[in-house]
């Protein structure tokens, strides 16, 4: 989707969006990353319906940025680091479809871009396990509830504890 300015934007799930939000968030051109929920049949979900798998939606981040200053493909391969793209049914200590890994692309630019880096990652041998991470069509994007915007500013002492808990798993499980 392109907007006023040339701003464009991306929407990744890859596990709980609390996590996925300050990556993008630090690098410059990025004008706004929005927590919230794709991918499902649910009008405007609320995250307890997600949790509860009736929407069929996964937690993502839609985010707003410059493509003159950041490029869509610069945020796919930082997307690629945050991810664990052979857990098709979660990430790291997060379990469950609303938390599946999945590129949603609103271009064939993004699509072509999204595909030829996941084949990338797939031939770089870096994985033992197959590369399971989605490319889908987007569909609707819901904002969650306020209080999981910027998670990381509101309550760092329990996002820093989920991080840990994430890097720990990342370093721990992730075949090299």
């Amino acid at each position: 989707m392109i907007l006023k300015n040339k701003q464009e934007t991306a929407i990744f799930a890859g596990g709980c969006f609390w996590c996925m939000v300050k990556p993008f968030d630090e690098q410059p051109g990025i004008i706004e990353v929005v927590s919230g929920y794709t991918g499902g049949h649910v009008p405007n979900p609320t995250y307890e319906e997600v949790c509860a798998h009736r929407t069929g939606h996964t937690e993502a981040v839609k985010i707003v940025f410059d493509p003159e200053v950041i490029s869509y493909e610069q945020l796919v391969q930082i997307y690629w680091q945050q991810t664990d793209p052979t857990d098709a049914m979660g990430q790291f200590q997060d379990r469950g479809d609303n938390y599946r890994p999945v590129i949603f692309t609103s271009s064939e630019k993004q699509k072509k871009i999204a595909v030829a880096s996941k084949k990338a990652l797939e031939k770089s041998g870096r994985f033992s396990e197959p590369i399971v991470t989605q490319i889908e069509d987007a569909k609707p994007f819901y904002p969650a509830e306020d209080y999981h915007q910027e998670f990381y500013k509101k309550d760092p002492a329990r996002f820093e504890m989920e991080e840990k808990s994430r890097q720990f798993f990342k370093k721990n499980n992730w075949s090299n």
